[in-house]
C-alpha cells in the first residue's frame, strides 16, 4: 500500500515537459518579433501603397498638364503623390488635398522640356514607393 503523500511518478513528469514547450513557445516568438525589426521589416509594414484607379482625360503639354480622374479605390492623400513621366519625376505636381473616386485632378509638370510621342505615365505613391498607376499616354507629335 502507497502512503497518501506521496504521488505517482507519472504525475511528477506533467509538470517539466509543460514548462519546457512554454519556454520553448515563448523563445520562438521573441526571436521572431526581434528578427523582424533587426531586418527592417516592421518599417515597411505600415508604408502599403493605397489600392486606387485612375484614367488620363487629358494631356495639354504646351502648358505641362495632365487630367487624371480617379475612378475607383480608397481615398488618397495627393501630396504623397509623384507623377513621373518616362523616368522623370515631378514631387509637387498634384494639390496636397485628399482625392476622392469621382474626382479629377491635374498633374503639372511644367517647368521642364515637352514630351512628344507615347511615354510612360505613372502616378506613385512616395511614402511607400509603390506605382499605384501607369500608362503609356500619347503627348502628340
Amino acid at each position: 500500500m502507497k502512503p497518501r503523500n506521496q504521488s505517482n511518478a507519472d504525475d511528477r513528469a506533467v509538470s517539466p515537459v509543460i514548462g519546457v514547450i512554454l519556454m520553448v513557445a515563448i523563445t520562438v516568438i521573441l526571436a521572431a518579433v526581434i528578427g523582424t525589426f533587426v531586418l527592417g521589416l516592421g518599417d515597411q509594414l505600415g508604408d502599403t501603397a493605397p489600392q486606387a484607379s485612375f484614367d488620363v482625360t487629358n494631356v495639354s503639354d504646351s502648358n505641362g498638364n495632365i487630367t487624371f480622374a480617379k475612378t475607383g479605390g480608397q481615398t488618397v492623400a495627393a501630396g504623397d503623390l509623384v507623377l513621373s513621366i518616362d523616368g522623370e519625376r515631378y514631387p509637387d505636381a498634384f494639390p496636397d488635398e485628399d482625392w476622392q473616386s469621382g474626382s479629377e485632378k491635374v498633374g503639372n509638370y511644367s517647368g521642364s522640356g515637352l514630351y512628344s510621342g507615347t511615354q510612360t505615365v505613372r502616378i506613385i505613391h512616395d511614402p511607400s514607393g509603390n506605382a499605384i498607376f501607369e500608362e503609356d499616354v500619347d503627348f502628340g507629335s
